[in-house]
């Protein structure tokens, strides 16, 4: 074999091995390696992984970003779009889901920033409590569109108006991302960091 059809082989090899590796597969759930928000505002795939509660499951996260972090502070400073995907493995009362995560937002944040927010944060409680419940296999995700705000998606569909301030987004990705996170393994994963290292 010739050196440059070789070389061209190893290219291929590897950019497949890329590709791969930019993808997720999570009890059954699978993270492409990209995402698009909004016709031609494409993310790509941070990490992902799943949120456990003492011995279960209950759901995995994909985290999508404009360009690679590797901290929170990376992901929080960074311009462009952001997607959260959540797809649940077991089923939850979707009213109580919208209140732990209240109450991890104010567990993330200082008593002023979070008294700024508390609007935002009753109104996206009253999304999931208008869900009732989300079963296994549901999914929603929160995205940072720019110039237009946070969109709250439940099963594909967009709920309400956008949340305008960024300091809503930013609020609500400390629930994975800040300092007490729901779960310290998949703030790790989300982050493209392996937890066991």
């Amino acid at each position: 074999m010739k050196l440059a059809s070789k070389f061209a082989l190893a290219l291929t090899a590897g950019l497949l091995a890329t590709t791969c590796l930019a993808q997720a597969r999570l009890s059954g759930v699978h993270y492409l390696a990209s995402s698009e928000i909004r016709p031609g505002v494409k993310v790509q795939l941070n990490g992902a992984g799943i949120r456990y509660r003492g011995p279960f499951k209950v759901y995995t996260a994909g985290l999508y970003l404009s360009r690679a972090a590797s901290t929170a502070e990376e992901v929080l400073a960074a311009a462009g779009a952001k997607r959260l995907a959540v797809t649940m493995l077991r089923e939850i009362d979707a009213s109580e889901l919208g209140k732990l995560f209240i109450r991890s937002v104010e567990d993330n944040l200082d008593r002023s920033t979070f008294s700024r927010v508390v609007p935002g944060l009753m109104r996206m409680s009253q999304i999931f409590s208008d869900q009732r419940k989300l079963s296994a296999g549901d999914s929603f995700t929160i995205d940072w569109v720019p110039g237009v705000g946070t969109v709250i998606s439940v099963r594909g569909v967009p709920q309400g108006e956008p949340f305008k301030e960024a300091e809503f987004y930013q609020a609500l990705m400390r629930i994975w991302l800040g300092p007490a996170p729901a779960d310290w393994q998949l703030k790790e994963q989300l982050l493209g960091r392996d937890p066991r290292a």
